[in-house]
């Protein structure tokens, strides 16, 4: 593994899939004309709208979704990773926020369903249900081990607060995580860099987080603030809350030594 870029994309997606995927298409090639390797687009980057909105274009979402992941991933060659878009379930009543990691070939390397559900009542008046549209995976993600890029975990969003998800990640030899989210403006200002942060030190390991930001839909507005944080915690790049790309390098040697100096994953008492 050499150093290398990586890019965490920020966008507003809306209820607008062919909207959506033109303004994916411009950011991953922004991305790549800076040199990124690794691209992350954010979670619901090609839909976000109304349940049923959601669920009435399911499967055609899910389609154009992989067919873009595909394209991009072989057109710019790159490994990119779509940060969660609707697989529907069997009898299409439901979904799995699915997050789909691609190699330059265009192979899907790594997939993962959303385990935890935002199932909760915001401060600011705003309630939200996403289990009534979702069903939550029953997988723990795995990792996809890459000697040119490191060993790559997948968690979507909500994720971000169950740290022991992050561990089994690191414990399975991950240390490049991936959070792609379409963050809560109200809960983002408060938890979203810390949450992140402390992701990334206790397991000693890069964190890119793709993001949501602006007006979405109606009243939906997310934070923003996609960001690469190094193993440390310290914040290597952050998009603010415009719609654009944060990138930032990747290094073996950061690694090391962050490990070297705290080595926390060795010294754990229980399992």
């Amino acid at each position: 593994m050499k150093p290398y870029l990586a890019a965490a994309i920020q966008m507003t997606s809306v209820p607008n899939l062919e909207q959506n995927l033109a303004q994916a298409e411009k950011l991953v090639e922004t991305a790549v004309e800076q040199g990124a390797k690794l691209v992350g687009l954010p979670e619901n980057f090609s839909f976000m709208g109304e349940v049923k909105d959601k669920l009435a274009q399911a499967e055609e979402i899910s389609v154009a979704s992989k067919k873009f992941l595909k394209q991009m991933a072989q057109r710019f060659q790159i490994t990119i990773l779509g940060g969660g878009f609707p697989i529907p379930i069997a009898d299409k009543s439901k979904v799995y926020n699915t997050a789909l990691l691609l190699d330059p070939q265009g192979k899907e390397i790594n997939y993962y369903q959303k385990v935890h559900l935002f199932d909760v009542n915001v401060p600011d008046g705003n309630s939200y249900t996403e289990s009534s549209s979702v069903v939550p995976g029953q997988h723990l993600p795995s990792v996809y081990v890459s000697k040119e890029l490191g060993n790559i975990g997948v968690s979507i969003c909500y994720d971000v607060r169950f740290p022991e998800l992050y561990r089994y990640i690191a414990d399975k030899g991950g240390n490049i995580i991936f959070v792609p989210a379409a963050f809560t403006a109200f809960t983002g200002k408060d938890h979203w860099q810390v949450l992140l942060q402390a992701r990334a030190i206790e397991n000693t390991s890069y964190i890119i987080a793709p993001a949501q930001t602006g007006i979405n839909y109606g009243q939906r507005q997310t934070y923003g603030h996609a960001m690469i944080i190094d193993p440390w915690g310290v914040i290597l790049a952050d998009a603010g809350d415009k719609p654009g790309v944060a990138i930032a390098k990747i290094s073996p040697e950061r690694l090391e030594q962050v490990r070297a100096q705290m080595p926390s994953l060795k010294h754990r008492v229980f399992i």
